[in-house]
């Protein structure tokens, strides 16, 4: 997976795996000092981090991950990510 995305300068880059009805899958490579404002999901999502480190808030609660780590950012709680360092992600969005 770490191959299949690469990184680019001051950037996220995503690559959308799997696109059906009842979820998606999402490759992210995240430049360091990049992320995701705090936004809200109607689905729960798995995130799984194959490659460096990134902060993620999860209704306000803050958790650092490292590569091989997983968390799940549950449906309707506000939730941002920030790269501490370059970071690549695997995101599942289950849907049912």
């Amino acid at each position: 997976m770490v191959d299949l995305l690469g990184y680019q300068e001051g950037a996220v880059v995503s690559k959308e795996i799997i696109k059906k009805d009842t979820g998606t899958v999402t490759l992210f490579a995240f430049d360091k000092g990049q992320g995701l404002s705090e936004h809200t999901a109607p689905f729960d999502a798995l995130v799984y981090v194959f490659d460096g480190k990134a902060e993620v808030v999860i209704d306000k609660r803050e958790f650092l991950l490292k590569s091989g780590e997983i968390i799940i950012m549950p449906a309707n709680k506000p939730h941002a990510l920030k790269a501490l360092e370059r970071f690549k992600m695997l995101l599942v969005m289950v849907r049912s």
